[in-house]
C-alpha cells in the first residue's frame, strides 16, 4: 500500500505536465494523494473487514470482499469527489444503486490492487483475491489481467523473488516487455489501460536499483503519471526498503479520514504477524 500511496502523490502533479526525466524533487506544494491512493486505502479497509469475518479464502470470503469494496470504494471515494476519478468510475462511485461492473480495462483496476498480498498465502490466493476486488467494476479480460499481473509482481517482491524470476513470470503468463524505458520515453504518450500502462510500469521496476530509482523511472515514462508510478511502487515498495523520509513526506499528504485508514491497515497486518 505504501509504495502505491507515494507513487501516486509523486506522480500527482506529473499527470499532465509530464516530466521525462529522473531529475526532480519528489514532493512539492502541487503534489496530492489522488482517487490512486484513496481507492488503494478503500482496498485495504474491505480486506480488513472480511478478514474479520472469515479466516479462509473460500467463496463466502470473496463474496464479501466483493461487496465490501463496493462499500467502501464508494464509503470513501464519495468523499473527495474531485480526487481525479474517471467519468465512469465517477458515476459508478456515486451511483444511487447497487453499482455494476461496466467492463472496464482502465488501469485504475491495476492501481488500487496492491493490499491483496498482505492477506494471500499463495499466487493462487493473490489471484483470488485479485480479480474479487477488480470484477466489481473492471471486469472486462484486461481490467483483470492487468490487476492480476500487478499484484503477482508484487507479491513475488514480497516474498523474496528475484528481478529475473519477476520478469519471466510476467513475460510467460502477461505481457510482452520487449523494450527498455529509454526506447520508448520519447513516444510514450498518456494511457489510461491497463494493457498500456501495467507493463511499462512493470518494466520501470524491473529496471530500477532502489525504491526511489523505481519512482524516478516511472515518472520519467510520461503518460498517466501517478497510476503509473502508484502501480511501479507498489511492487517496488515490496522489494526494496523504502527510505523512512520519503515514508513521511508521503503520508503527509493524506488528510485525517485517510490516514485513520492507513493506520488502521498498519496495525491490522502488523498484529497479523
Amino acid at each position: 500500500m505504501l509504495g502505491a500511496i507515494i507513487g501516486d502523490v509523486v506522480g500527482s502533479r506529473f499527470e499532465f505536465n509530464n516530466h521525462r526525466s529522473k531529475d526532480f524533487d519528489l514532493f512539492v506544494g502541487q503534489c496530492e494523494a489522488t482517487d490512486d491512493s484513496i481507492m488503494t486505502i478503500a482496498i485495504g479497509k474491505a480486506l480488513i473487514e472480511t478478514s474479520k469475518k472469515f479466516k479462509v479464502i473460500d467463496e463466502d470470503y470473496l463474496e464479501l470482499l466483493k461487496k465490501n469494496s463496493v462499500k467502501y470504494m464508494q464509503e470513501i471515494g464519495r468523499r473527495y469527489p474531485h480526487c481525479g476519478f474517471g467519468g465512469r468510475f465517477y458515476d459508478w462511485i456515486f451511483s444511487e444503486e447497487f453499482p455494476k461492473p461496466y467492463n472496464s480495462f482502465g488501469n485504475g483496476s491495476a492501481m488500487r490492487v496492491s493490499p491483496v498480498v498482505y492477506f494471500a498465502n499463495s499466487i493462487e490466493e493473490v489471484k483470488k483475491l485479485s480479480q474479487a476486488v477488480t470484477e466489481v467494476s473492471h471486469n472486462h479480460p484486461e481490467g483483470i489481467k492487468g490487476a492480476e499481473a500487478t499484484s503477482v509482481a508484487i507479491y513475488m517482491a514480497k516474498t523474496g523473488r528475484s528481478i529475473d524470476e519477476i520478469r519471466k513470470e510476467i513475460e510467460t503468463n502477461y505481457y510482452d516487455l520487449d523494450f527498455t524505458i529509454d526506447e520508448i520515453r520519447e513516444t510514450y504518450r498518456f494511457n489510461e489501460t491497463c494493457q498500456d500502462t501495467v507493463p511499462q510500469a512493470i518494466e520501470a521496476f524491473l529496471e530500477s536499483k532502489s525504491f526511489e530509482d523505481a519512482i524516478r523511472i516511472a515518472i520519467s515514462v510520461g503518460g498517466d503519471s501517478d497510476t503509473l508510478a502508484a502501480i511501479t511502487g507498489s511492487i517496488a515498495g515490496e522489494y526494496y526498503e523504502i527510505p523512512k523520509e520519503i515514508e513521511e513526506g508521503a503520508i503527509s499528504y493524506l488528510d485525517d479520514y485517510l490516514l485513520s485508514f492507513y493506520n488502521e491497515f498498519n496495525e491490522y497486518i502488523k498484529d497479523k504477524k
